[in-house]
């Protein structure tokens, strides 16, 4: 990722949210998982856990590993977060420069491209394969199968990698903590309190592994592993 913020520009965004100069925070409606999804995502978040079993284990990297488990993966309705932010990026990218947004709008992106992706794997799953209630390794395998998207799976894998390497550039930056700090107590005044919760964990969990180049890493090399193996037919592909 080239052009990274600063830690001027990353504290000017914190500030933002702190002064809720975005705009005025916006309560939406849930929308809720779909059952399909819900099922997909718990069984992904099963399968995750399985995988990076030695992340969970470890002192250094169990928080990251439990931040992506919870956070981005966990089969719950993040409807209110995203939305917050999205108008966060859309009230800031009018005030600040995109170099001071870019972590955040590939964040953006990499969201946007995982919901696309999952919806239509959980349609193959039912509508294709006929899952109901459980899911096994050989259905999920023939749903990628099906969806035939390689290169969109092998972009989401890159993607998790670049904002992942942004997040641990922001988490190094001089102040940056102590302007998340500072931010707490007005964002949650002014109902910002899920995106503030989200940033706070993120930071606190990157932060925790003074250097996230082993963890990014480990997470391209395996997730490519499989995904080539799920389409070369293996019929243990996880088994990494």
């Amino acid at each position: 990722m080239s052009d990274l913020p600063t830690a001027k520009d990353a504290a000017h965004i914190l500030t933002h949210l702190a002064q809720a100069r975005p705009g005025h925070h916006q309560a939406v409606q849930s929308q809720g998982l779909t059952p399909e999804v819900a099922l997909l995502r718990t069984w992904q978040t099963g399968r995750l856990s399985r995988t990076y079993n030695d992340f969970l284990t470890s002192q250094r990297f169990r928080p990251a590993a439990l931040f992506f488990l919870s956070d981005l993966y966990a089969p719950a309705d993040f409807s209110q977060r995203n939305a917050d932010l999205e108008r966060f990026y859309d009230g800031l990218s009018k005030a600040l420069p995109e170099r001071a947004l870019v972590v955040l709008a590939e964040g953006i992106k990499l969201h946007e491209l995982t919901e696309r992706l999952d919806a239509r794997l959980a349609q193959a799953l039912v509508e294709d394969l006929g899952v109901t209630d459980t899911i096994t390794e050989d259905q999920y395998a023939e749903g990628y199968r099906i969806c035939n998207n390689y290169d969109e799976r092998l972009h989401q894998i890159r993607m998790i990698d670049i904002v992942g390497r942004g997040v641990d550039h922001m988490v190094r930056l001089p102040f940056v903590g102590i302007a998340l700090r500072l931010a707490h107590t007005p964002a949650h005044l002014a109902g910002w309190q899920e995106l503030q919760g989200f940033l706070e964990r993120g930071f606190s969990a990157f932060k925790h592994m003074k250097g996230a180049d082993e963890f990014l890493g480990t997470i391209q090399s395996r997730e490519t592993r499989i995904l080539d193996r799920i389409f070369a037919g293996d019929p243990h592909p996880f088994a990494i």
